[in-house]
């Protein structure tokens, strides 16, 4: 197992940045309005919900927008369970998950439970949430992974500095583990991004982005 973990600096007191990548790993005006707007509404969330229904993500980072999305599915009432399968290279040590996470008051009730149970490489079973992070590269782990989702989130940093986990083999992999109708949404328009999901199989949008970000991506495969 990977055993590389986030390197980080804070930028604004409450917002962690990769000194790997040199990239912040949420929004600085407003990181779960974009979570809600890139990954929720980018995939058609939470109408979409259904029991059993199963997100993917490149990227796990904070967690944030894994809270996120429980959140919404607990809003909905629907009964049943959501499933959360993320992939992470450099995991982020559980107490700066929670200094990251305090920037969020109205997802405090979730993130404690999460950060008490977080523990990588297993099922962690949060009330009607099933959250598994795999951690290591997800350019060997997603081939070996025998799910498929429903909608998947692309959160790795920025294409123009992390490049590896934006590849056409990869985005490739994320349309074969990816259900019929299923979806994709992230917060870059970059054309080779757009190009390796369309080549991959989906079809690909560019949509209003979030703030100051003009455009950002959907698909639908098949």
């Amino acid at each position: 197992m990977q055993d590389q973990r986030a390197e980080l600096e804070w930028r604004e007191g409450q917002v962690p940045v990769s000194t790997r990548f040199d990239d912040p790993y949420f929004s600085l005006e407003d990181g779960l309005a974009e979570t809600g707007h890139v990954f929720l509404a980018g995939n058609g969330l939470p109408d979409r919900f259904r029991d059993g229904f199963h997100v993917a993500e490149l990227g796990f980072g904070t967690g944030l927008n894994f809270l996120a999305t429980w959140a919404a599915w607990r809003a909905t009432g629907l009964p049943g369970s959501l499933r959360f399968t993320s992939f992470e290279a450099f995991p982020m040590a559980v107490e700066d998950m929670a200094a990251a996470l305090a920037a969020f008051p109205t997802l405090e009730p979730l993130a404690a439970q999460m950060l008490a149970a977080f523990e990588l490489g297993i099922d962690v079973v949060l009330e009607v949430a099933v959250l598994h992070v795999v951690p290591g590269d997800a350019r060997a782990a997603l081939p070996a992974w025998a799910g498929k989702a429903d909608a998947w989130f692309l959160d790795g940093f920025s294409p123009a500095k992390n490049p590896e986990l934006w590849g056409a083999d990869l985005m490739g992999q994320v349309a074969a583990h990816t259900e019929p109708q299923g979806t994709v949404a992230t917060y870059t328009a970059a054309g080779f991004v757009r190009r390796g999901l369309a080549d991959a199989g989906f079809t690909v949008t560019r949509v209003p982005g979030f703030g100051r970000k003009r455009h950002m991506t959907t698909g639908v495969l098949g």
